[in-house]
């Protein structure tokens, strides 16, 4: 069984400490009322059912149910009713009646009916059936309470309408207090929903709005510089000024093909980052082996290990892994001298997990001054841009842990499409 048992009975610990206390506090008025006050009705009238004591029974019963009266009120009430259409009968009728009364302009009920009314006009809820039925026991109820066919006194009628009519108008007005509300809480709740709306439109409007800057600016420039390193190494005749052209053209169009990714995403948005057919060529995650002996060959050791098989992922997810591991060895490198670096790839069939975790450092952090202080938080940004998540932080023993989970497949679009 899910939850504790008394969620059975009660919404909160609140509400089922005032019933407990308020059933408590009944039994032990209405046991304090016999001893003060010498019943008028004779003992040996309730001597047909076992005495007084079967009285005491019921009424000990019907202050148990009341512990229900939340999640069962309309059976509370029936009981009740019940009761109380007995107590009229046997007297009228019978033998005696069936609960002891201390006075004999005292309803003819349980000593719960207050509370019994109450709670079906509060809390049943359901089909139009279902009210009519609880009306139609109050109806009993107040029937019983005010004996019409014996014409009582003021004093009865008073007492009748205080156990029934007063209970029922009260709980009307609690009903009704209770429905506004909820009402005002759904309207907050409603509107609350739509300013969140609002404010992801607005951010979807403005990534779009940044696509396209970034496609209509950094996009020429960039192709600019790749077509005019292009036209240097072809015109040139010196071969290291060729080779020096050639790769500021390769970092150029690679340069390229990661803004195109970004751009895609960012004009996708997050609801369409499901699986299905990419816009460009799967491919591997990079070897990130060329980036291990890098930090090996400035004198980072660098412990690497890989579970699983590196499927096919789209080119952003490619790109985005291959800099987690780039930027956190950087990091490294710059916070960490001495340090010794352990980097884990695990490949299943819908993500990528990338661990890097150092331990702490040896020596002093000569380079810590020299970035813009931005890297880690732009690392997220860019894992979380493509529907990743992003975690680093200290370890035990003064280390340090990046972490990040990366989809499968991250739909892009190309920028020359836009």
């Amino acid at each position: 069984m899910r939850g504790p048992l008394w969620r059975l009975l009660w919404d909160s610990k609140r509400d089922a400490v005032f019933d407990i206390s308020l059933v408590i506090g009944l039994h032990l008025t209405g046991r304090l009322l016999g001893y003060l006050y010498e019943p008028e009705t004779p003992l040996d009238a309730y001597a047909w059912i076992g005495g007084v004591w079967a009285s005491q029974v019921l009424n000990g019963l019907m202050d148990l149910l009341l512990v229900a009266r939340r999640r069962f009120p309309v059976v509370l009430l029936s009981a009740a009713a019940a009761l109380a259409a007995a107590q009229a009968l046997l007297i009228e009728f019978g033998p005696g009646p069936l609960l002891q009364n201390n006075l004999e302009t005292d309803p003819w009920g349980p000593g719960v009916t207050p509370f019994a009314v109450y709670a079906a006009v509060v809390y049943a809820s359901g089909p139009r059936a279902k009210r009519v039925w609880v009306w139609a026991l109050i109806g009993v109820l107040a029937l019983v309470a005010f004996r019409p066919w014996t014409l009582p006194g003021t004093d009865p009628i008073v007492a009748a309408a205080i156990w029934t009519v007063l209970p029922a108008i009260l709980g009307l007005y609690i009903g009704a207090r209770r429905k506004l509300m909820n009402a005002l809480q759904e309207r907050a709740e409603r509107a609350e929903r739509e300013q969140r709306l609002l404010a992801e439109q607005a951010r979807a409007e403005e990534r779009a709005r940044l696509a396209v800057e970034m496609h209509d600016v950094v996009t020429h420039r960039v192709s600019l510089m790749v077509l005019q390193a292009g036209a240097l190494g072809v015109a040139s005749t010196d071969p290291a000024v060729r080779q020096a052209a050639e790769e500021l053209r390769g970092s150029g169009a690679e340069a390229l093909a990661e803004l195109r990714d970004l751009v895609g995403v960012l004009r996708r948005g997050e609801d369409e980052r499901q699986p299905g057919r990419g816009d460009g060529p799967p491919e591997q995650v990079p070897d990130l082996g060329e980036l291990i002996a890098q930090s090996e060959a400035i004198g980072v050791p660098v412990e690497f290990t890989a579970e699983g098989e590196p499927d096919l992922v789209t080119p952003a997810v490619a790109r985005t892994a291959y800099r987690v591991v780039q930027e956190a060895l950087t990091n490294v490198h710059k916070h960490a001298a001495g340090a010794s670096v352990r980097v884990s790839a695990v490949y299943s069939d819908d993500r990528v997990r990338l661990t890097v975790r150092n331990t702490a450092p040896r020596g002093p952090a000569e380079l810590a001054g020299s970035g813009a202080g931005v890297g880690l938080r732009g690392l997220r940004q860019r894992v979380e841009l493509v529907g990743g998540t992003f975690r680093a932080g200290p370890t035990d023993g003064g280390g340090f842990e990046v972490d990040a989970i990366l989809p499968g497949y991250v739909p892009t679009e190309e920028a020359a499409d836009a």
